[in-house]
């Protein structure tokens, strides 16, 4: 879908071609400013519109992130409640905009277990931006790392892969995101410096950056900050000269997702 030519940032610097957000402190946000926990992931909604803007202005091919994890159900039923509901607002009012803007949406995550309605609203969202390739914006939704290792070896079990044939690449063509390399720059917002099982497998290589930064208040500013931290680091993946990212997540999809 997109050039094997890694883009180049006004600085010609590589411009990473994966991004990947944990998106955090939505709840923290909004206690400080004595509001509802449902006012703060509005306004993160808001933050990731803007985020989704930048990215793709700045060059960025994919852009994936942690919008609810398997994790969170053990939320309040309340606030898991807003949550969904948001979700579905949160399409109907953007969907447009960002179709009309080049974003082609995906979704990975267990859909099972999620209502039929928010399980349509991604679906349809999926389907209306499916031509669009000026970015790639992935959802994860009730995902988790392990989950996502988990059914990649119950599919590569279930396909009959012999034992001595699965290798790291053949798992890297069962996993959830098989259609997106690998991210090259992590960031997590919110102050905390963990990886909150997502993208276990994908993000072996990348750069993690961890910004105090609350999400409501990230912006392109704070993703060139990010941006700034990624081009000081020397990207070897355990060799002493190599420059660019292993190909193994560019697989090719063979599960139909």
């Amino acid at each position: 879908m997109f050039s094997a030519a890694t883009p180049r940032a006004s600085n010609d610097q590589p411009v990473p071609r994966h991004v990947a957000i944990v998106m955090d402190g939505n709840g923290r946000w909004a206690k400080r400013r004595f509001m509802p926990r449902g006012m703060g992931h509005k306004a993160g909604v808001d933050s990731l519109v803007k985020v989704v803007q930048a990215a793709a202005d700045r060059g960025i091919g994919y852009l994936t992130v942690f919008a609810f994890s398997s994790e969170n159900w053990k939320r309040p039923e309340e606030e898991v409640s807003g949550l969904m509901s948001l979700l579905i607002v949160a399409l109907s009012k953007h969907l447009t905009k960002l179709e009309s803007d080049g974003v082609q949406i995906r979704v990975v995550g267990d859909l099972t277990t999620v209502s039929s309605k928010v399980r349509q609203a991604l679906l349809d969202a999926c389907e209306a931006t499916a031509h669009n390739d000026r970015l790639v914006l992935t959802v994860a939704f009730n995902y988790g790392g392990r989950w996502d290792m988990v059914q990649a070896c119950q599919r590569i079990v279930a396909d009959g892969v012999p034992a001595d044939q699965v290798t790291e690449a053949t798992v890297s063509r069962y996993m959830a995101m098989n259609y997106a390399p690998d991210p090259d720059l992590f960031i997590r917002t919110g102050g905390e410096v963990r990886l909150s099982n997502f993208l276990l497998w994908q993000s072996a290589y990348a750069e993690l950056v961890f910004t105090d930064c609350l999400w409501p208040d990230f912006d392109g500013a704070e993703l060139d900050k990010a941006l700034a931290a990624y081009w000081q680091r020397e990207r070897r993946f355990g060799d002493v000269g190599q420059d660019e990212p292993p190909e193994a997540g560019l697989a090719v999809n063979t599960s139909g997702n």
